[in-house]
């Protein structure tokens, strides 16, 4: 077996043991609650407009912040598109699915992106929450962990390129 099948033979077992958590209904519950309000980055959204709403002293950088969520999550989309990579078929998922594609996960890529512009906000209660939107994905058996990772690490990464933009070109490195 080379690297990619263990790769792959490893994000099979790991998505079937999290989908069986969501066997136990309050699980399945908190899951599918997570991946409705991550749909099209909406959670995240919402959450950099309040930012925007209640910090008046720096509107623009969560406005930005939002702004850089947003395009992270659009990029994403389209690296879906082109990789094809199929949903997980060999569990029953939690919930519908906007697509038919898995890899990058969208979900995974606005909250890491969420998680690194609105928590240099000092939005300390972001971090944790997109990490559980990411396992909700898991517990959903709509992505592998490969999926997740990559979703989380595009997100990540653009948003960190964005922090100067979304600071207002102020650099506080």
């Amino acid at each position: 077996m080379d690297d990619l099948d263990d790769l792959h033979d490893m994000d099979h077992r790991i998505v079937s043991a999290l989908r069986e958590c969501g066997s136990d209904p309050r699980v399945a519950g908190a899951a599918r609650a997570l991946s409705w309000a991550g749909e099209h980055a909406a959670l995240w959204l919402a959450a950099g407009l309040a930012g925007a709403a209640v910090d008046g002293g720096r509107r623009g950088a969560w406005l930005r912040g939002t702004a850089l969520t947003a395009g992270a999550h659009l990029v994403s989309m389209g690296v879906k598109r082109v990789v094809r990579r199929p949903r997980p078929a060999h569990v029953v998922p939690l919930v519908r699915t906007a697509g038919r594609h898995s890899f990058p996960s969208s979900h995974a890529t606005s909250a890491a992106a969420a998680a690194v512009a609105f928590g240099a906000l000092g939005a300390h209660a972001v971090p944790p929450l997109a990490a559980a939107v990411c396992v909700a994905r898991l517990v959903a058996g709509v992505h592998y962990p490969s999926d997740v990772a990559a979703g989380a690490a595009l997100g990540a990464l653009t948003a960190r390129l964005g922090a100067r933009w979304m600071r207002g070109g102020v650099d506080h490195d």
